[in-house]
């Protein structure tokens, strides 16, 4: 049986995006153009646009449809924004900041998933997103402040460093708990100096492994 990536986004967005209330219009046209498919195996492409994360290797998943329009959406991204993506995985995320307009710095512990990953984004002429191998639970300081700082692996606390390299007015949304793939996804927002925070969801994500993670 054929399948046609087109129909199957479509329906990918209206059944799991904005059934759910996700009503950012940008991050739905952007998330019903981008070819999901193209960011796992070949032999799961059919899985690709289905309501549940996805095995990409290394012990490792693409996120579920719904998830990446929710922390999309809560960024609330503008184009030419700096944004610090950590956890770059197969590089969906990391593709969906960019077509939003975002100049995208992602970190990747992974080698593997790091080159793959890059190689990918690289031949679908994503150009304003920039792959780095190393800890993410530190950041990327020599290029910091950030905009929007996005982590898309659930540790034990709020890495330091992520907030030190937030910019004043800029948003932090990532994924925190005390047990293993079990978390709030939470809002951190840079006013005034002061850090506030929010509890949006309960998520589950795969650890965040970094000096500031398990």
């Amino acid at each position: 049986m054929r399948v046609d990536p087109r129909r199957m986004r479509e329906r990918m967005v209206d059944e799991q995006i904005v059934a759910r209330g996700i009503t950012d219009a940008r991050v739905i046209s952007v998330m019903r153009e981008l070819p999901r498919h193209l960011f796992v195996e070949e032999a799961m492409a059919k899985q690709a646009y289905k309501d549940n994360p996805l095995p990409i290797g290394e012990g490792q998943t693409i996120s579920q449809p719904y998830i990446v329009a929710l922390m999309t959406e809560l960024l609330q991204v503008e184009p030419g924004m700096k944004v610090l993506e950590i956890g770059t995985g197969s590089g969906y995320q990391a593709a969906v900041l960019a077509k939003l307009g975002a100049d995208v710095h992602t970190v990747e512990r992974i080698p593997k998933l790091c080159e793959s990953a890059r190689d990918r984004l690289r031949a679908m002429g994503l150009f304003n997103v920039h792959v780095k191998l190393d800890d993410g639970t530190l950041g990327w300081p020599s290029i910091a402040p950030f905009d929007r700082i996005l982590v898309t692996a659930g540790g034990p606390e709020v890495p330091p460093p992520l907030v030190d390299q937030l910019a004043e007015g800029g948003r932090l949304v990532l994924p925190v708990g005390p047990t293993h793939r079990l978390q709030s996804l939470l809002l951190i927002e840079k006013k005034g100096g002061q850090v506030q925070r929010r509890e949006v969801c309960g998520v589950q994500f795969v650890d965040l492994v970094g000096a500031h993670g398990w």
